[in-house]
């Protein structure tokens, strides 16, 4: 008996601050309440058959209104409620994703003389993203009477990335620099002129919020390395197509990859500090391809 339902975000998080309220043909209310902490909501008083309006509200989210018919049993059965944020970001349709260069910079910075910061990119890398089939939402945007699982995040978790860079494009705007770069004492270019990373999975770490968990080869040396990663959003491109952003960072100690280059300088301090700060600002257009721009 009573009312039974989950409400969610597109992105499989509960809205756990949700109201949900019916009224009946004539507008009288004849049932208020609140989501628990699972997004759930679960009355157990009999209602009487019919049909029903049912309401769905949260702070920071759209209203969501639905009609709802209640069985001779005294039960109605709304599914799962999705609510899209007022001013967040819905997650990218599934399929390929292809890594555009032209707009997305792959950038490292590290600590220079212990004073200040040096900053290179690299200027060749590709890539694909592919987003798992049913990481949208279950039964469309805004639908009451859903059908699909509440479960995870509708299946993201499975969505994965390979990305593949040129370790002789990296610019630092120093050519003495670039070159000792590619040196054997940091990346050797010539024994290992790609570094290459693939994911194997994701972990939600807040609305919009992922870590990304994969492996990274670089100068011969394979390790785990997880990266925060932020969804920005998506939309339509000029040329036609669909784009998604994404940023992404992360750690890496130089010693972990066998890069042990260490001159010291008075005082004690290395001239390049030993860790280097990963920063990602990715644009991936839809499909297997990139358009001609």
């Amino acid at each position: 008996m009573g009312l039974r339902g989950q409400v969610r975000t597109r992105d499989g998080w509960a809205v756990q601050h949700a109201v949900v309220t019916m009224t009946d043909m004539s507008g009288t209310q004849v049932l208020r309440e609140g989501a628990d902490e699972n997004g759930a909501v679960r009355t157990d008083a009999a209602l009487a058959p019919g049909p029903y309006t049912v309401v769905v509200t949260a702070v920071g989210y759209a209203p969501v209104a639905s009609t709802a018919l209640v069985t001779a049993s005294g039960r109605a059965e709304v599914g799962t409620v999705v609510l899209a944020r007022q001013g967040g970001v819905e997650l990218p349709p599934p399929g390929a994703w292809s890594l555009d260069p032209a707009h997305s910079a792959v950038s490292a910075v590290a600590q220079h003389l212990g004073i200040s910061s040096v900053r290179g990119r690299f200027t060749e890398f590709g890539g694909r993203i592919e987003i798992s089939e049913g990481a949208g939402a279950p039964g469309g945007a805004g639908s009451a009477g859903g059908s699909g699982s509440a479960g995870g995040a509708y299946g993201v978790e499975a969505s994965r990335v390979d990305a593949v860079i040129s370790a002789a494009s990296i610019d630092t705007g120093n050519a003495l620099r670039d070159k000792h770069l590619k040196s054997p004492d940091f990346l050797d270019v010539e024994r290992f002129p790609e570094i290459t990373y693939s994911s194997t999975g994701l972990t939600p770490a807040g609305p919009d919020r992922w870590t990304v968990h994969g492996v990274l080869s670089l100068h011969g040396v394979v390790r785990e390395v997880d990266l925060d990663l932020s969804y920005l959003g998506t939309g339509p491109d000029p040329w036609g197509g669909v784009r998604a952003a994404f940023r992404a960072t992360t750690e890496l100690r130089r010693e972990d990859f066998a890069m042990n280059y260490n001159q010291v300088v008075q005082a004690g301090i290395s001239a390049i500090g030993t860790t280097l700060r990963v920063e990602l600002d990715i644009q991936a257009v839809q499909g297997e391809s990139l358009p001609g721009v």
